[in-house]
């Protein structure tokens, strides 16, 4: 399992951090956890580890059906040159992420993320079900990551 994804020169403005957009993280964190939906498209909370810290972080995500009960997500950061932290945090650990989709139910999983014809594949699913994210490509020169989260078994 491979994690690669240089970050790209160009693009949209990164996402910034601070108290408005933790607070706006929680706000969607909250929807998405009520619902499964977030504003146009299936969510789900991503839970990952931070890579320096080792500190817990959730993270609302957009998410696409996968093959046997799989979830395709993609690192897009909304077209930035840089991926987003999740996506750092899920190449260090790889095997310690768990997602909610609407139930209140934590499920583990396993975060693989796709190369080649799996990838290109997928990416045209994504693009086809969400125009978005073809917009946010076009606005950047690095590859957008898509991974697959597949449930680990009871």
């Amino acid at each position: 399992m491979t994690f690669e994804a240089p970050n790209g020169t160009r693009g949209a403005r990164q996402p910034r951090s601070g108290p408005v957009m933790r607070w706006m993280t929680k706000l969607m964190t909250r929807r998405v956890r009520r619902t499964g939906r977030g504003p146009g498209f299936n969510a789900l909370v991503l839970t990952t580890i931070g890579r320096k810290t080792g500190v817990t972080r959730e993270t609302p995500v957009g998410w696409f059906p996968g093959a046997d009960g799989s979830y395709l997500i993609v690192a897009s950061a909304a077209g930035a040159p840089n991926n987003p932290a999740w996506f750092l945090n899920l190449a260090a650990h790889p095997d310690q992420v768990q997602i909610e989709i609407g139930d209140g139910r934590k499920t583990p999983v396993t975060a693989q993320q796709l190369h080649g014809a799996e990838r290109d594949e997928a990416w045209r699913q994504i693009t086809t079900a969400a125009p978005r994210f073809a917009g946010y490509e076009s606005k950047t020169d690095r590859q957008m990551p898509v991974i697959r989260l597949v449930p680990k078994p009871n």
